[in-house]
């Protein structure tokens, strides 16, 4: 379970707003990428070890993969009126395919960032660093299951990503959205073989019949 071992090394630095960073729909056909970046209040760093002590809420938070979207919702709500700061960062399909899905997930990680209000002092990224950016930074793999504070802006990610998806199922129907949230099941390539892609697939993944299960 994550804890917040990584953030008190930046918090005994004397660097108090640690902001966790993580990213949601990387591997989907379908809708934008979008990032999420977290902020708990200073005083987290008084929170014993043990995790029995915490909040019932912050207990929970955990890699968004591994909660029901139900759990999710209910702990962004948490995480959202407990955060002292939260940004968002959307890169949409058209600028996925001009970049590639790589560099438009890390464009996606500094928009988040550049949303933050007050700016972070340093950053918990999972997976990889950012460039470009003026923060003390450390990536960690695997980093929302190691830190609460990247666990905490992978569920926000999902949450809103899946959240806006799920609104596109109304104008683009017949593709099954609000099941899938635009990923690459069975269901969405027949869709896209009967209906072909609409303005929000990325084109430049393949979208034709290979199965890959949400997460």
């Amino acid at each position: 379970m994550p804890d917040f071992r990584l953030e008190r090394e930046f918090w005994s630095a004397g660097l108090r707003h640690v902001a966790g960073v993580d990213e949601a729909g990387r591997g989907c056909l379908f809708g934008p990428v979008v990032a999420a970046a977290v902020v708990f209040p200073p005083r987290f760093n008084s929170l014993p070890e043990d995790r029995a002590e915490w909040p019932a809420w912050l207990r929970e938070v955990n890699d968004s993969k591994l909660l029901s979207p139900a759990r999710r919702e209910r702990l962004a709500r948490s995480i959202l009126a407990g955060a002292e700061a939260v940004g968002l960062g959307l890169v949409h399909p058209a600028e996925i395919d001009r970049l590639n899905i790589y560099w438009a997930s890390l464009e996606a990680m500094r928009r988040a960032v550049s949303d933050l209000a007050p700016p972070p002092d340093g950053l918990l990224l999972d997976g990889f660093p950012l460039k470009e950016v003026n923060y003390p930074q450390r990536p960690v793999h695997g980093g929302d299951r190691a830190s609460v504070s990247i666990a905490a802006a992978s569920i926000i990610a999902k949450v809103f990503r899946d959240d806006a998806v799920m609104r596109l199922d109304s104008v683009f129907k017949g593709y099954g959205l609000a099941r899938h949230k635009g990923y690459g099941t069975p269901e969405h390539y027949r869709a896209l073989s009967r209906l072909g892609p609409t303005p929000y697939h990325r084109r430049s993944f393949r979208l034709g019949p290979k199965a890959e299960g949400p997460s």
